[in-house]
């Protein structure tokens, strides 16, 4: 009966450790969650009026241009996908892996070709088991990234736009992440980079366009150096501001996650504890009535026997 109350006792301990790390944990992601929400907050309004930048000057103009002019026929694409470096996060990395496969398989049915870009080790891993290809990956920043490591990522992307299918470059570019919306929904989403679709922001922006009085004429304007010269210099900044934003709405999410996870296994934990302790105060009584019952099995037996020598 002692062996299993030290067994108890033991199992109680090492609960309470990683009880304590636990909360650590979600101490932890519950901090750097608010300061992730911060530069999600700050970083939207530039990648929305960039967007809308460039939906100016590609409807003022005529030009064809990979920013926002669609291939007929296309035959490769890119996808980028974005999750985490660690661990103990929930379904945080799972979920936005499965809805790359089904982004993945949407493209392949409709007789695409796709590169996969990956970021964060779990992607990597994930791939990497089942040995797929991946053209380019990166880990190491995936919980506090900044807009040099979206610099990072967008550069094969753009040189791959910037080639011919036929040399390995691509025709559409889309982007895979978890979007946050509040600290308990995390959603994953897939996204079209580019080509950029113009419809959407040129209904819902005002500050786009002006338009006169009575009709739809949209106002005119004069690009310099040039048209092809102005999306030029846009489309490397369009595609590193949407990246960044993407990385730092995952990584918001994955530190909500992280709490989450973490806030649930510290909950666990706790009435872990309170079984086991239960079980061993069960296990002390049972011990001490046990020796109870001995030694009062033990003075009867020396009773007996000496009424019995009386005798």
């Amino acid at each position: 009966m002692g062996a299993q109350l030290r067994v108890y006792k033991r199992r109680i301990r090492s609960v309470t450790a990683t009880k304590k790390i636990t909360k650590a944990m979600e101490m932890i992601a519950a901090s750097r969650v608010v300061k992730a929400q911060r530069q999600v907050a700050a970083s939207s309004p530039y990648a929305t009026e960039l967007t809308h930048a460039v939906t100016a000057v590609a409807s003022g103009s005529d030009i064809k241009h990979p920013l926002t002019t669609e291939v007929d026929n296309p035959v490769r694409a890119a996808v980028l996908l974005i999750t985490s470096d660690r661990g103990l996060a929930g379904g945080y990395s799972a979920n936005a892996i499965k809805q790359a496969e089904q982004l993945s398989a949407a493209l392949t049915g409709t007789g695409r070709v796709v590169d996969n870009y990956i970021v964060g080790r779990k992607g990597v891993s994930y791939y990497a088991f089942r040995e797929r290809p991946v053209t380019e990956s990166w880990t190491g920043f995936s919980d506090s990234p900044t807009y040099a490591d979206a610099k990072k990522v967008a550069a094969p992307l753009i040189e791959a736009l910037s080639k011919e299918t036929s040399e390995g470059g691509v025709d559409e570019i889309h982007i895979v992440f978890t979007e946050f919306h509040s600290m308990m929904t995390q959603t994953a989403v897939d996204k079209r980079l580019l080509p950029l679709s113009l419809e959407k922001p040129a209904e819902d922006s005002a500050d786009v366009f002006e338009k006169a009085v009575g009709d739809e004429i949209h106002a005119l304007y004069d690009f310099e150096p040039s048209t092809e010269g102005v999306l030029d210099a846009l489309l490397p900044r369009y595609v590193e501001s949407r990246i960044y934003n993407a990385l730092l709405q995952a990584a918001a999410s994955e530190h909500a996650a992280r709490r989450r996870a973490m806030k649930s296994a510290t909950d666990n934990a706790e009435d872990l504890i309170k079984s086991l302790t239960r079980l061993a105060n069960a296990a002390r009584q049972a011990e001490i009535t046990q020796e109870i019952s001995e030694i009062v099995g033990g003075a009867n037996a020396l009773a007996d026997a000496t009424a019995g020598s009386d005798r």
